[in-house]
């Protein structure tokens, strides 16, 4: 397990930590879109996201470790042989796992926004109300756990190759990371072009931080359009950034 959490907090430090340096570094200030609200980030507010990562590093280097004690005695579906179920397959069940990570995701991220539940299991991630790449990983003990209970389900149920689990960690890392990164360091075209209003980005997910009820997803945006909380003005950036104090009130 300790080499599990070692391998989990240098994989965050290193991808959260070099995106912050690329796009907070006094020299990259240049990248800075003036049309969008800047607001510095605040280092108390990065140490508490940093606090909870290594929090939910451990939680996650814990569930690594009973994934590979299970798959030692073989009750995983996890394999070594990519011709097992043939090449194609390796596509097919990385998209799936996606897919199914989504649909769990926003389904417990909206549950958590419960009045009852968020101050127990979501409200320390939402400290950061314009998040940087260090707030990717920032959850709650509890969320961390329910998190990793995906994981650790899919793969009992789920044929999945070595390479694949590696793949959709990968992605949920790198994702993770900038979806976080705010909005204020990237061209106000990123999020708009035409596949922008079908995957989260930045823009995306930072509405969520600043207005608690909308944009419930983690990699699609299917979810909240087909259950109505995809924000109506997500299609105008300026006009949600300019109204943005409308909706992020410090309550889920």
């Amino acid at each position: 397990m300790i080499a599990f959490f070692g391998i989990i907090l240098l994989r965050y430090f290193l991808v959260a930590g070099a995106t912050y340096g690329f796009f907070y570094a006094p020299l990259s200030q240049w990248f800075v879109n003036h049309q969008r609200p800047h607001r510095p980030p605040s280092w108390r507010i990065i140490g508490h996201d940093i606090k909870l990562s290594v929090l939910s590093a451990a939680v996650f280097a814990l569930a690594a470790a009973l994934i590979f004690s299970a798959y030692d005695q073989g009750f995983t579906r996890l394999y070594t042989d990519p011709y097992r179920y043939g090449l194609w397959y390796l596509g097919l069940s990385y998209g799936v796992v996606l897919m199914l990570q989504d649909t769990y995701f926003y389904f417990t991220h909206r549950l958590f926004h419960h009045p009852r539940l968020f101050p127990w299991v979501h409200q320390g991630h939402h400290r950061s109300r314009y998040p940087t790449p260090w707030t990717s990983f920032a959850f709650d003990p509890l969320e961390a756990v329910v998190q990793s209970l995906f994981l650790m389900g899919i793969i009992f149920t789920i044929p999945l190759h070595f390479i694949t689990l590696v793949a959709v960690l990968s992605t949920m890392t790198v994702w993770a990371v900038l979806n976080h990164l705010g909005t204020d360091h990237l061209p106000v075209s990123f999020p708009h072009h035409w596949l922008g209003q079908w995957v989260i980005g930045p823009a995306h997910h930072s509405i969520h931080h600043l207005k608690y009820t909308v944009h419930f997803g983690l990699y699609f945006t299917f979810w909240d359009r087909l259950l109505g909380t995809q924000d109506p003005k997500y299609t105008d950036t300026l006009n949600i950034f300019r109204s943005d104090n409308t909706g992020g009130n410090g309550r889920p």
